[in-house]
């Protein structure tokens, strides 16, 4: 998600959100003025104009997304200029071609009121796009999002070059409140499998899974079925696109035990890049081995990011490391048309003597989320319809939708829904007309329980997120004596405090921002053909590969990062 942080090639989920002018006011320092709600007041929005259908407003939105636009006839657009008179136009951008919207943008210097964004190099941020937040960000102000980001505030703050730390970026995801209860992982990395092959295989133990027992699945399965619906069956697929190269590079770190930290391993709290070490040419070497035996998609390493999803959406991807979040849109087009047979699961295969990490603590994505834009002329709208959102009635439309119609309510206060509300909620047609995705997914969130117990939305309230599988689904987490997807994943320790190192603020135009570049340009570059290439050609061409990172300045990056991790070790070990 953003230009907080951007380290070294990696991903991780998400979206950014900013605003406005002025000093930053110290969290610490904040009074409540009188006739100013707290924040514990679910409804908290004084000292900010109150929005309503009475003075209209339309709010223009640039979001960095793989969800979709909402349909013309949507209910929640609709409720929202009925009760608060806002009309959000919508302009979204996939993450891959982000990186040459953004840069459009700053040449124009005109951008959209809202800016969510996955910008992890902060060229938004960094190249003036972005107001500070810290003059609303008070309890008399913006109550809510004051609450939001108050016990986080040195972690969200930081520097756009000016030398000061202000927060530009509300974060998006995995800020949580109350108690915390979850169904689905939608940040979980592994190598994912497809649910038909292990169905086919007799549901196989999938501890200490290993490469060559992952892929021996997935070619018994081939063999038996060279096609699906009438299509070539697809061994492995690789993401491979600028933007989400990490879906490249990401793997040899948890290979070899590591958790996400992006490009680096780190051990005992100093971080060195692993692109030309060991760990990684055994990776590639292994998938070069696997695309001489036909089990990779040649076409990986040419498609988009649209293309990738739209071939696993075919059913015929057998499969692929990604992250569950990237994928998402494929899985649900799949279960959407009742195979889910042809979804997957996640398996940790790990080197010899190596345990598995896969899964971290969720980590709040400190540079994903919505900014305000210096050219927004109504910062104060934006701002009020942003705290607006995060109220308890707002939160549960855009998470749960419209009670009654999207949900009921049993006599002990529970939200379920019946089973004809959980189909059409796996319909994408219905959801373009009755659900917000793409502001959703940017917009800062109340994750964990609402203050009446609820969670916060069906797929983490437990009870729901069962009844809301097929019955393929629940048989097969019965099968595997499992809950939840999230349980074939290792129980996560806690996080090393300067968790994750991806997403360590690399400044635009720095020496340690252009090397890091320089690593995901040479990654795209030399990999595919090493992956491609006949087994003998693959050492020649790893050598050039090596060759070339070593005529790169990888010291600056890695001081940059080392240095990052020291300041939050200093700085956010309370």
């Amino acid at each position: 998600m953003k230009r907080f942080v951007l380290m070294l090639l990696i991903p991780l989920l998400a979206i950014t959100m900013t605003a406005c002018i002025t000093e930053p006011t110290d969290p610490k320092k904040t009074t409540q003025s009188s006739g100013a709600s707290t924040s514990s007041d679910p409804s908290a929005t004084s000292g900010l104009p109150v929005l309503s259908p009475e003075n209209p407003v339309e709010l223009s939105a640039w979001l960095t997304t793989s969800e979709s636009a909402p349909a013309a006839d949507n209910k929640l657009t609709k409720l929202l200029k009925e009760k608060l008179g806002v009309t959000i136009s919508y302009e979204i951008i996939t993450p891959d071609n982000a990186e040459q919207k953004i840069g459009v943008m700053l040449a124009g210097g005109e951008y959209s009121d809202l800016v969510g964004t996955t910008d992890l190099n902060t060229r938004l941020l960094m190249g003036g796009a972005l107001i500070p937040l810290d003059e609303y960000l008070t309890e008399d102000k913006a109550a809510l999002l004051y609450e939001h980001v108050k016990p986080y505030w040195n972690r969200f703050a930081t520097d756009a070059g000016d030398g000061e730390k202000k927060i530009y970026i509300l974060p998006n995801y995995n800020r949580f409140y109350g108690e915390i209860t979850g169904g689905i992982n939608f940040g979980a990395s592994g190598f994912w499998i497809q649910k038909a092959v292990l169905e086919d295989a007799g549901y196989p133990d999938l501890d200490n899974m290993t490469l060559e027992r992952y892929f021996q699945m997935i070619e018994e399965y081939m063999r038996k079925y060279p096609k699906i619906d009438g299509q070539d069956t697809i061994g492995f697929e690789v993401l491979a696109t600028p933007g989400r190269e990490w879906g490249l590079t990401n793997p040899p770190q948890y290979l070899a035990g590591h958790p996400n930290n992006g490009g680096v391993i780190v051990e005992n709290n100093v971080a060195t890049i692993f692109a030309d070490k060991e760990i990684a040419k055994r990776w590639y070497k292994f998938l070069n081995a696997m695309n001489a035996k036909g089990l990779v998609d040649r076409e990986s390493f040419t498609q988009t990011l649209d293309q990738y999803l739209a071939k696993l959406a075919t059913g015929r991807v057998l499969g692929m490391y990604d992250q569950r979040w990237s994928f998402g849109p494929a899985n649900e087009a799949l279960v959407s048309q009742g195979k889910d047979e042809r979804t997957w699961v996640s398996t940790m295969p790990v080197y010899e003597g190596c345990e598995p990490y896969y899964a971290d603590r969720d980590v709040m994505n400190i540079n994903q989320g919505f900014g305000i834009s210096v050219t927004c002329d109504k910062p104060e709208i934006a701002i009020s319809f942003l705290n607006t959102l995060m109220e308890e009635e707002w939160q549960k439309l855009l998470q749960w939708g419209v009670e009654g119609e999207d949900y009921l309510v049993d006599e002990n206060g529970r939200f379920y829904r019946t089973q004809e509300q959980r189909d059409q909620s796996k319909d994408l047609v219905w959801r373009a007309s009755n659900q917000l995705e793409a502001l959703r997914d940017l917009a800062p969130k109340r994750q964990g329980t609402y203050s009446d117990g609820n969670a916060f939305g069906p797929n983490d309230q437990p009870e729901e997120f069962y009844a809301t599988l097929n019955k393929y689904d629940q048989d097969f987490l019965t099968t595997y004596n499992k809950k939840t997807w999230r349980d074939f994943l290792n129980q996560p320790p806690d996080n090393p405090v300067y968790y994750p190192c991806w997403n360590i603020n690399l400044v635009d135009g720095s020496e340690a921002q252009m090397a890091n570049q320089q690593l995901q340009d040479i990654s795209l570059q030399y990999l595919p053909r090493a992956i491609l290439a006949e087994p003998d050609e693959f050492e020649t061409i790893w050598a050039e590969y090596v060759a070339a990172i070593g005529r790169v300045n990888v010291k600056a990056l890695e001081d940059k990062i080392n240095e990052g991790i020291q300041e939050r070790i200093a700085n956010w070990g309370n």
